[in-house]
């Protein structure tokens, strides 16, 4: 598998490697190995070996291919195997800095080289994979250049590409692509990578993420919802024409992701103050109060706690986010935020100005683990009001906890949250409450509904977060997992 080990994405190839593994099977994780990356969370680092990974690049219209010392080191993070390539520092700066993305260095070349550096390895360490796992553009050459160049020397290997969100594809000028040590001429048509946006510009571009849908074996997005939105609606953009083509259409799914279930598990939590279950549900109030008392919050448990836990973008439904801070209030309740991101401003200001002294309303722009944890057991309510969502983590965990989500039906949400008065579908646990649309009123339609169920009927209230947490284990990557592995078995076969 490649992989940039960040967020969401992370914690989505963790939990299928460990599955996985548990399963019998061989895995192996490639990383880049950032400087940020701290050695402490790595268990038995050792260097295994230097190799030199061609590189190329165009001068005065010209191709030239040298080659770049690359370092491999070898550990277990979270009790995965990991490789972790890097250049030779003194030789070139890429993956250098304090931030995983967003450093000092080009992030196309970087993972143009990377990309190289993983196959290259795998060649010269005489590894003969299976299936090759790869995630988002960062690691979408692979499957471009394993067919063009590798698979000879793999011969039984198989490309696998998954998607976790359409909003960024890649984009590189054909000269860029020669960071590869191949030429980005290979991939200039229609057909292959040329991104048909820039047909008739100079420069021309090439799209990673379309070379890497068009060449893997298979393509996966990371709900089935999703990979519908991405077909028959917009959320793949311009992508859309080249996922509907018939060739490119039936080798294209979604699954849906899991959580970590020995993480988040409120029965063995350390991070929460009182473990609780479905049979043992007490806990759960003590969390609550021990969380109105910690972030000096009205103590009451009457109230019900709203929770949205969250990065701060455009797509997480952020005007809505601000709403419903407001209807929470108006309708007796409190709000807990957690989460950063660029699209806070407006949160910010309610923060420091009509909310400051409000003993209902905390809104913390950090990420912190241990407070993530705690405001999933002490809520009663998790919002999740996404524009658009490929899979969503967040209303998984919550059902795992006992909080009851509201969300917006789109992607995976659309999979995981069924309306408890309105779900029409035959066979399936209804959980939570939904609404469609983008504005306010759209919103309250769902949300006033939590709010009146959880204040009138305290006891199916109750029996509702029961039901949830008794379920959740489907929730799991121990579930996630078998789709995959059927996947695989299709692919290598």
């Amino acid at each position: 598998m490649e992989d940039d080990k960040v967020g969401g994405l992370g914690d989505v190839v963790t939990g299928l490697a460990r599955a996985t593994l548990a399963r019998g099977h061989n895995v192996e994780i490639m990383l880049p190995f950032y400087e940020c990356l701290p050695t402490s969370a790595v268990e038995d680092l050792k260097h295994e070996r230097d190799f030199q990974c061609p590189k190329g690049q165009v001068w005065d219209g010209q191709m030239q291919v040298g080659s770049l010392t690359t370092q491999v080191w070898t550990g277990k993070i979270e009790g995965c195997p990991v490789l972790l390539l890097r250049p030779d520092w003194g030789q070139s700066n890429l993956f250098k800095g304090s931030r995983i993305y967003g450093g000092s260095y080009n992030m196309p070349e970087a993972y143009l080289y990377f990309s190289r550096a993983c196959l290259e390895y795998l060649q010269v360490s005489g590894r003969q994979p299976n299936v090759i796992h790869c995630h988002e553009w960062q690691a979408s050459a692979v499957p471009m250049l394993f067919w063009e160049h590798f698979h000879t020397a793999m011969g039984r290997a198989r490309v696998m590409l998954t998607i976790h969100n359409m909003d960024s594809s890649g984009e590189v000028r054909e000269d860029e692509f020669a960071h590869t040590g191949l030429s980005g001429d290979l991939f200039k048509s229609i057909d292959k990578a040329l991104d048909e946006r820039t047909i008739g510009h100079n420069p021309e571009r090439l799209c990673l993420l379309k070379g890497g849908i068009v060449y893997s074996n298979l393509v996966t997005t990371v709900s089935p919802t999703y990979a519908n939105e991405t077909l028959h609606g917009g959320a793949a953009g311009w992508l859309k024409s080249t996922l509907a083509k018939p060739i490119i259409a039936e080798k294209y799914s979604g699954v849906l992701n899991g959580i970590d279930a020995i993480s988040w598990d409120p029965a063995s939590d350390p991070l929460l103050p009182a473990n609780y279950s479905a049979s043992r549900f007490e806990g759960k109030a003590l969390c609550k109060k021990f969380l109105q008392t910690g972030l000096g919050m009205t103590v009451d448990p009457r109230k019900p706690l709203v929770a949205c836990i969250t990065r701060l973008v455009p797509q997480k439904g952020i005007h809505l986010i601000e709403h419903a801070v407001r209807r929470t209030v108006e309708l007796g309740g409190q709000f807990v935020l957690l989460g950063t991101g660029h699209a806070d401003g407006g949160l910010r200001n309610m923060a420091d100005s009509i909310f400051r002294d409000n003993p209902d309303v905390q809104l913390k722009f950090l990420y912190s683990e241990p407070l993530a944890h705690m405001i999933y057991a002490a809520s009663d309510i998790l919002l999740v009001p996404s524009m658009f969502e490929p899979c969503g983590l967040t209303q998984m965990i919550a059902l795992r906890y006992g909080s009851v989500p509201v969300v917006r039906a789109t992607g995976g949400l659309a999979d995981t949250v069924k309306d408890v008065d309105n779900c029409q579908e035959p066979g399936v646990q209804r959980n939570g409450f939904t609404f469609d649309g983008i504005d306010g009123n759209s919103l309250n339609s769902a949300f006033d509904r939590a709010v009146e169920c959880y204040k009138s009927k305290p006891d199916w209230w109750t029996d509702l977060q029961k039901k949830n947490m008794q379920a959740s284990d489907r929730w799991s990557w121990e579930q996630a997992a078998d789709s995959y592995l059927q996947l695989y078995s299709k692919v290598s076969n």
